[in-house]
């Protein structure tokens, strides 16, 4: 199989299992109260995590574990699971995969590069044309959450400028 009959069935494979284009359903309806209680007990404040926590980065508007099951099943064949370079599609590819956990090599790349390959893939960069884009599969919203994922693999970890 060619790298890219591997990439579209990863993509396939991953569509499927989020349910692929079948619509939402609407959620139940629920029948409105028809009595009101004699004493309303204030409801609890519900604990909002910090948006930090969501959006470790400030610089990039993604969320690193919205990102992982994106890279786990669009990028872990050919850069690893761990982002070492390392997955089973990269063995025969020419050049290897980047590793995204090199830190020494990631870390200086700006966002807008790395939104740019993974959204339109390689060869808008000027790297190799293996790279599929993946930018119309995903969305906006999917490419910086799997920029977010990307950055957390560097060692050393990243830190915004």
């Amino acid at each position: 199989m060619t790298w890219r009959g591997i990439c579209i069935a990863t993509l396939a494979a991953g569509l499927l299992a989020c349910g692929g284009d079948e619509p939402a359903k609407a959620p139940p309806r629920v029948a409105p109260q028809t009595e009101t209680p004699a004493r309303a007990e204030p409801a609890a404040p519900t604990a909002r995590a910090p948006e930090a926590a969501a959006r470790p980065y400030a610089c990039i508007p993604g969320d690193p574990a919205a990102g992982a099951p994106l890279y786990a099943t669009l990028c872990a064949s050919c850069h690893g699971a761990h982002g070492e370079g390392d997955g089973p599609a990269g063995a025969g590819l020419d050049p290897k995969p980047t590793r995204h956990n090199d830190g020494a090599t990631m870390n200086p790349l700006s966002n807008d590069r790395l939104r740019t390959v993974i959204a339109r893939g390689g060869a808008a960069a000027g790297l190799s044309p293996q790279m599929p884009a993946w930018g119309s599969a995903i969305g906006q919203q999917g490419v910086w959450d799997v920029l977010a994922f990307v950055r957390s693999l560097a060692e050393p970890a990243y830190t915004c400028p």
